[in-house]
């Protein structure tokens, strides 16, 4: 019965509280803010590494390019059979796609060409293809690509200016929409001849090669193999480009990193003005409680309940208030540093992902410390004698 919850010592806790509600609000303030801020954070980063997972999944296993002057080339487009005779490649297509820029809005599209008669590197092309909806002289643009035509009264056509100067007029006929809109949402879908025509490229050369292999474990020595087959090429594997991608995620973070190391030190004065001693006030309360009769043990549950509830309180409102924050309002500001301020930034939704760890990650670094500031100076006021503890 004696580690029976003790009704009486929380509505004394609560009332010691609200004894002191101007100091007790500004800590559970600070506390829910900075509960929040790193819950937020965590909640980001969690949420952008899923979809940025997502799309490193959905590129092309290798990736040829030819190198002239230390910049990419067009490629032969004959290549590709002789790719294809290295034991262990499924599939090798050559893309034919660029980078075209939209001077009135300041933006880059990503034109890509597919060809029907292509076994396609994507499942998102091969529905296009299968369905039927890429058309002559039409083309599918993703959904930022539509936002940005639209504010320049480009709703159901575009005039793409080719490389001689004359304009080569494209009709729009849907969105195109992808798993990760990290992947799609600048992209412009169109037959190959078109691009061709728009970028100027010869049917004999390609913008580059898409490599399948049969055994992922391969990967890295059918590589190898292109690369001695042919030392103008830069080869690139699907781990390159994950590591280029992660090198930009953590580079990125690291704004968040020195956001989370401000919010731990700040809490930390928090916890270190609570640990370095009570106030006179609390001292004298202490002594009071021991001369009616309370036990040290009776103190410090008080104490315990006392720092709990305004600890946990604290956590669960900011928690809350991070879930809000960032899956519903899609966490402005913390997001755009991540994707950047651009007309055609990505307007993707952060997918929601329920991590007990992060949690548990804020819980510890906030409840059980505040905690134990506020049990520790307690314990030793309270095993003072209360006649000295009041004086």
């Amino acid at each position: 019965m004696k580690n029976k919850i003790n009704i009486y010592l929380i509505e004394f806790a609560i009332n010691s509280i609200l004894r002191q509600k101007s100091k007790n609000f500004f800590i559970m303030f600070v506390f829910t803010l900075l509960t929040m801020i790193l819950s937020s954070v965590f909640f980001v980063t969690n949420s952008l590494k899923y979809e940025l997972d997502s799309t490193i999944d959905s590129l092309p296993q290798i990736i040829v390019q030819e190198m002239k002057a230390g910049r990419c080339s067009n490629i032969n487009a004959e290549k590709v059979d002789e790719i294809l005779t290295i034991t262990g490649v499924s599939d090798a297509v050559a893309r034919v796609w660029g980078y075209y820029y939209f001077e009135h809005m300041g933006v880059n599209f990503s034109i890509v060409g597919l060809d029907e008669y292509e076994k396609q590197y994507k499942k998102s092309f091969s529905k296009i293809i299968d369905d039927g909806v890429l058309k002559e002289n039409a083309m599918l643009i993703g959904e930022g690509v539509r936002d940005v035509m639209s504010r320049s009264f480009y709703k159901e056509y575009f005039n793409f200016i080719k490389s001689d100067g004359s304009l080569k007029k494209m009709d729009i006929s849907g969105v195109f929409t992808h798993d990760t809109l990290l992947e799609s949402n600048d992209v412009i879908v169109m037959s190959k001849n078109n691009v061709r025509e728009i970028f100027d490229v010869p049917e004999s050369k390609a913008t580059d090669i898409v490599v399948s292999v049969a055994n992922p474990e391969e990967i890295e020595t059918i590589a190898l193999k292109i690369e001695l087959m042919y030392p103008n090429t830069r080869v690139i594997t699907n781990e390159d480009m994950r590591v280029s991608y992660q090198n930009l995620f953590n580079y990125k973070s690291g704004l968040f990193l020195a956001l989370f190391i401000i919010s731990i030190f700040t809490f930390f004065i928090i916890v270190y003005d609570r640990a370095s001693g009570l106030s006179s006030e609390q001292k004298r309360e202490i002594g009071i409680l021991k001369a009616i009769g309370w036990r040290v043990d009776d103190v410090l549950k008080e104490k315990f309940y006392e720092a709990f509830i305004i600890s946990f309180f604290s956590y669960v409102l900011g928690v809350s208030i991070a879930f809000f924050y960032v899956y519903f309002l899609q966490a402005p500001i913390i997001r755009d540093i991540f994707v950047g301020y651009s007309e055609l930034k990505v307007t993707l939704e952060l997918p929601f992902i329920f991590d007990l760890q992060t949690l548990f990650l804020v819980f510890f670094l906030s409840v059980p410390i505040y905690i134990a500031a506020t049990i520790i100076p307690s314990w030793r006021v309270a095993t003072l004698e209360a006649d000295e503890v009041i004086r």
